[in-house]
């Protein structure tokens, strides 16, 4: 049984791997014995974090720079992984954006903004697994997890961003509708990267959080917290445990 939580010796690739949510996936992966490459858009982050993880677990990880929104800077980021590790045994799609009006109600929202959110939530994914998914099929050997959201199954209530914000940041918040389109087209590559990849070893599958606590002020997770048979919104932490087994043979 203990199998299904082995990725020791795997090499794993991590987008978004300097945030909040993917640097505690990459530092996991390392404890447990996995090569790890981080990659962000920040590239000195990347850096930085890769040199953390690599003293606390012993392992040899490493931060590679890259735009998902940017095809030439997915291309060179493929290659470079290819070139240094011969093959991929899991990407973890994880790297998602916030454009600068993020929060601005779907009545006035930018087009632009709208763009620069699929532009990595979206495209980045597409071209992540179309460079590095290829190498997984020649192989007949591979693990796509695609991070999601609950908001990329269910419809947002409203009611529950009245007088919420986050307490580091002010203003009021929400579930912006690119959000909630965008990481359920997640859910929908998911399904066809499955059906297309599948015959040729490649299992593709989505890890879809609820709501992580991540600074939001107490009226924001009273709300939250009534909704869920649990009581309260996630941690971090709790995503760990899947994102292993996933990854995991």
């Amino acid at each position: 049984m203990y199998k299904r939580f082995d990725v020791s010796g795997k090499t794993i690739v991590v987008t978004g791997g300097a945030g909040i949510l993917g640097s505690l996936y990459c530092t996991r992966f390392a404890e447990e014995g996995a090569q790890v490459i981080i990659s962000d858009i920040a590239g000195n982050k990347c850096a930085d974090l890769a040199k953390k993880v690599s003293r606390a677990t012993g392992t040899d990880c490493i931060g590679l720079s890259v735009d998902l929104s940017d095809e030439m800077s997915v291309v060179g980021w493929a290659k470079r992984i290819i070139d240094a590790f011969g093959h991929v045994d899991v990407l973890v799609n994880n790297a998602a954006t916030k454009s600068p009006n993020f929060f601005e109600p779907l009545e006035s929202f930018p087009l632009a903004d709208w763009n620069e959110v699929v532009s990595v939530n979206m495209t980045g994914i597409f071209l992540a697994v179309r460079e590095l998914g290829r190498v997984m099929a020649q192989r007949g050997k591979g693990s796509i997890i695609n991070v999601s959201s609950i908001y990329g199954v269910v419809g947002p209530d409203q009611r529950i961003y009245e007088g919420s914000f986050y307490d580091d940041m002010g203003g009021t918040i929400n579930t912006p509708f690119v959000y909630s389109a965008t990481k359920g087209a997640i859910v929908a590559m998911t399904k066809y990267l499955a059906a297309y990849w599948g015959p040729k070893g490649i299992r593709t599958n989505t890890l879809t959080p609820g709501g992580v606590y991540s600074g939001q002020n107490e009226t924001f997770q009273k709300k939250y917290e009534d909704k869920v048979p649990l009581g309260r919104m996630a941690e971090a932490e709790d995503m760990v445990g899947a994102m292993i087994y996933l990854a995991s043979d």
